[in-house]
């Protein structure tokens, strides 16, 4: 009991210090020398990462951020043996690295959305869940032009995404609370798109 709890500590604190790994700003700074949070939202994200530097960036930040998102799940789903016919230990390396990316130890617990990160932990978790997400995020914010609008929208129907395919209980339930959490930390986003002034893409 006590190796399999010690296991699973392990596994968050390792995730949660790949999430941590401020990409976009260690990008933004090697680029610019700029720091990426005293520019637009304050986020490190893809979205305030393309503000400095462009379209090109904005996608290879979401892809390392999907990567750094998906590595400790599949990890965790490898090597840790403790809660594994219920899927606990990827889930519990999936909320750890979102709270990394989004409370980086780096940058004194600040960070971005984790909504890259967040659905590079799905597409760990379930691939197929993953897929649709991240193509619900596409078409939602090709057509409104908000990220944010794209990103809420594709992790609120996560969670039912999963349930539809049989996913393991532990995975809708991850979906859930990282949909609520996400939405969360995009709270600002929200009042600016009630107010109508949210920043589109162009």
């Amino acid at each position: 009991m006590i190796y399999k709890l010690l296991e699973l500590g392990i596994a968050a604190i390792a995730a949660y210090l790949i999430g941590s790994i401020p990409t976009g700003y260690l990008i933004v700074k090697a680029k610019t020398g700029q720091d990426i949070r005293t520019i637009g939202s304050g986020s490190t994200g893809a979205t305030n990462v393309k503000r400095v530097l462009g379209k090109n960036y904005f996608f290879l930040v979401m892809l390392l951020d999907a990567l750094k998102g998906a590595l400790p799940v599949v990890l965790a789903k490898l090597f840790v043996t403790a809660g594994a016919s219920l899927g606990l230990a990827p889930v519990i390396a999936a909320v750890a690295v979102i709270i990394g990316h989004s409370k980086s130890i780096f940058l004194g617990f600040k960070g971005g959305k984790s909504v890259a990160s967040g659905v590079g932990t799905i597409l760990a978790l379930n691939w197929m869940v993953g897929v649709i997400i991240a193509i619900v995020w596409g078409i939602i914010t090709y057509t409104t032009k908000y990220v944010s609008v794209g990103s809420i929208i594709a992790l609120l129907i996560s969670p039912f995404v999963m349930y539809f395919l049989h996913a393991p209980i532990a995975y809708v339930g991850y979906c859930a609370l990282g949909a609520v959490y996400i939405v969360y930390l995009h709270r600002e986003n929200i009042k600016r798109l009630i107010q109508g002034n949210e920043n589109k893409v162009r």
